[in-house]
């Protein structure tokens, strides 16, 4: 993992922009692994990949939190 990003307590789409700044620093192949709280942030982040060719390589919710680890396309 190249990145954390701790979006907890940020409404849609704070956490998306935070990762996608992320991954305009890395190189293709770099990862940024994402927590958030928002209710819409596993859609967002599907949403994303599709529109972007970025893979989203796990997602899910750990109770109220929700992690995403995203490669770089």
């Amino acid at each position: 993992m190249d990145q954390t990003i701790d979006a907890r307590g940020l409404l849609c789409p704070e956490p998306l922009l935070l990762c996608r700044k992320a991954l305009d620093a890395l190189a293709s192949g770099g990862r940024v692994h994402v927590t958030a709280t928002d209710a819409h942030a596993e859609i967002d982040f599907e949403v994303f990949a599709r529109r972007t060719r970025h893979q989203v390589l796990y997602s899910g919710w750990d109770g109220d939190t929700f992690h995403a680890l995203v490669e770089k396309a």
